[in-house]
């Protein structure tokens, strides 16, 4: 069991937290007589720094104990029937020596009202227990809500989110987290994918229900009807008026630690989201796991701004308190000018990151607030290594936290960076992890024709890739029990049997397939290079979009990059492309794109990148970059479209044809060059 949670959990971890680490008792080396204890002791000591160093002694004994304690707890809970996390928050907010601690903060955005002093809204562990448990009075006596009955919630962040999240496990039922940005036929979809015949909707996005979703929802929908339930002013007063109602244990009885616990979807960058199957045993790790490596206290006060649909905000970020019983605060929403100011008026010490946060927090205006926070610690995950030191410095963050993990997937990994030797990274092992669960998570060579993993013609089965060398990561399933470890989609089970790959370096074996391509360095250090499917050929050379985007983000004139390959007319591979936003100055103005900056934007880019990388054109948007909720740029659209001038709406392009010396405008005349063979490119 102990060995199966490593595997299942984590296939690289970072090293120790500074103020966890063990000091070696170096006086047993110093027995020689012949060697002064002047001399020896801090030989051996300086002896045993380097070996820690060198084959990560003190993270593998962290990482072994915390995850053979994970499964020991975690067993533990099963056992005595209590995998339902519901019981964590129940045992603070009923403890007499723990209820008054504060659970969740939900402060106002500075930006919605122009008073400064509004006071925040707050709730102890008491309080949000007698609210839920009011939640579920109401859900169980007007909805007839029933164990194990999965239930929709569109509800945004606000306070109601967790109520119902915490109602719905107390009656034993399951909450579906649809993200409240969806509209329209993705909406739909999500909803019917859920199976739920109960659909909760927060008011500030009840036109998500209009005469068209509402047909689609219906009886003479798809499917069978929907009940799609409002939660206005007038609901939620009736609900807080109401008596409180806490269902018998029985109602949650019989959970093992791989049965669902609630669906988060997919961002649905390359199609409709899916609805991943989350299990008991993945939000035990979030209230038991998550908080020991980042070291949480009952003191701390832990920010986010992200969306609480997605894991990083739910399971990272609410779960995650749960563990030492410290506050959440959850802002209403992500703002750049004026996150800091929330961050420190709260007094928060744990902030939460994800996606491209941190860099439009880089790029952002200075504010009076930057350096007033308490923060200690940043965690999240998807920080570019450009914008890492630049965070830590302009904001007097000491440590970061890097996460890598999907939401579906079997395993995670992280570091904890204090000096600087980790940054960037997502994930390291030390020698002796490597050794004894080395097969758990393993990098193959990537054929980019197929973006499938390649196979060897001789034996047909993959490669392994040597120190440094890019491949995409596969985590180890138990092939007679796949949904051990990675649960699937709901309802789509083609997706599910997609992510699983057999016969991979023998007859009958199975891995997890991420998507993702990464390396692994000499210092056992992980590095994600780009996602499955982005990386492209261009010159018989492969190109990371994620190094690009990169690189063109760190000229100061370039708020976002968004890169990816297009294909030409009478060329192979595809052709780089970056979709780029323009940023502005202090004052608001953004350059023009004139010649010189072409030329700046040029020699920038030759610099920082292979003659292959260097994107042959550039898009200007005139509007902003599509994101999705959790800040991952949409590239179907925009590689759909191509460089044709005429299906770019106002968008102004730009390529580097060869010998220029700066990128010039690309319009019709130049396209039809291409699309006629008159035209080509080269590296």
């Amino acid at each position: 069991m102990a060995a199966s949670a490593l595997r299942t959990l984590t296939g690289r971890v970072s090293r120790v937290p500074h103020h966890r680490r063990d000091h070696t008792n170096s006086k047993q080396l110093t027995h020689n007589p012949d060697i002064p204890r002047s001399l020896a002791l801090p030989a051996a000591t300086a002896s045993l720094a380097y070996l820690n160093a060198k084959y990560g002694l003190s993270l593998d004994a962290w990482t072994i104990y915390l995850l053979l304690s994970y499964a020991r707890h975690s067993a533990k809970q099963e056992k005595a029937d209590r995998t339902n996390a519901f019981y964590v928050f129940e045992r603070w907010a009923t403890d007499p020596k723990t209820c008054t601690r504060t659970f969740l903060i939900t402060p106002h955005d500075p930006a919605a009202s122009s008073s400064s002093s509004r006071p925040q809204t707050e709730w102890t562990y008491a309080e949000a227990y007698a609210v839920v448990l009011k939640y579920a009075r109401w859900l169980k006596e007007e909805h007839g809500v029933q164990k194990n009955e999965i239930v929709a919630m569109d509800v945004t962040n606000r306070e109601q989110f967790v109520w119902l999240w915490f109602a719905l496990w107390s009656l034993g039922a399951k909450p579906a987290f649809i993200n409240s940005n969806l509209r329209s036929q993705a909406f739909v979809h999500c909803v019917r994918v859920s199976t739920a015949r109960l659909l909760l909707v927060d008011p500030f996005v009840k036109e998500v229900l209009n005469d068209e979703t509402r047909l689609e929802l219906s009886a003479d929908g798809r499917g069978r009807a929907v009940d799609a339930f409002v939660l206005d002013e007038s609901t939620e007063q009736a609900i807080l008026s109401g008596p409180i109602y806490r269902a018998p244990d029985s109602e949650r009885s019989g959970e093992r630690l791989k049965d669902t616990a609630l669906l988060i979807y997919t961002s649905g960058t390359t199609g409709l989201p899916k609805a991943a199957k989350v299990n008991w045993g993945k939000t035990y790790a979030g209230t038991y796991v998550f908080p020991k490596q980042l070291a949480l206290t009952p003191q701390d006060r832990y920010f986010t701004a992200m969306p609480l649909y997605h894991t990083s905000a739910s399971m990272l970020g609410v779960l995650q308190v749960l563990g030492p019983g410290c506050a959440m605060i959850v802002a209403p929403k992500f703002s750049p000018r004026t996150y800091m100011r929330m961050v420190t008026e709260t007094r928060a010490t744990v902030m939460q990151y994800i996606g491209e946060a941190c860099r439009y927090l880089v790029v952002s205006p200075p504010t009076e607030w930057d350096r007033k926070h308490k923060l200690r610690l940043a965690f999240g995950n998807g920080m570019r290594p450009d914008v890492w030191q630049p965070f830590k410095d302009r904001f007097a963050i000491p440590d970061i936290c890097e996460f890598y993990g999907a939401t579906e997937g079997p395993a995670s990994s992280w570091v904890y960076e204090r000096t600087g030797f980790e940054r960037g990274a997502i994930g390291r092992t030390g020698r002796l992890v490597r050794l004894l669960f080395g097969s758990a998570s393993v990098l193959v060579r990537h054929d980019h024709t197929t973006d499938l993993p390649y196979r060897d013609p001789r034996t047909n089965f993959c490669v392994k890739t040597a120190t440094n060398e890019p491949g995409e990561l596969l985590n180890l399933l138990d092939p007679n029990a796949i949904d051990d470890k990675f649960f699937g989609y709901l309802g789509n089970d083609s997706a599910s049997s997609g992510k699983i790959l057999r016969h991979v370096f023998k007859r009958g074996d199975a891995y997890y397939r991420t998507g993702d391509l990464q390396r692994r360095d000499a210092d056992g250090r992980w590095w994600f290079l780009d996602r499955v499917g982005d990386t492209f050929r261009w010159k018989s050379e492969n190109v990371s979009t994620a190094e690009v985007s990169g690189a063109l983000g760190a000229h100061p004139a370039v708020g976002e990059a968004n890169v990816y390959g297009v294909s030409l007319p009478h060329h192979d591979g595809r052709a780089g492309c970056a979709a780029i936003s323009l940023a502005a100055d202090g004052g608001g103005r953004t350059r023009a794109m004139d010649t010189a900056l072409r030329v700046e934007l040029a020699e920038h880019a030759r610099k920082r990148l292979p003659r292959y990388a260097v994107p042959v054109f550039l898009r200007v948007m005139s509007q902003e970059l599509e994101v999705t909720g959790t800040m991952k740029h949409q590239k179907v659209a925009l590689r759909d479209a191509g460089v044709d001038p005429g299906k770019v709406g106002g968008d102004a392009l730009f390529w580097l044809p060869p010998g220029a010396q700066g990128y010039e405008e690309f319009g019709l005349r130049e396209w039809e060059g291409i699309a006629e063979g008159r035209a080509k490119l080269y590296c």
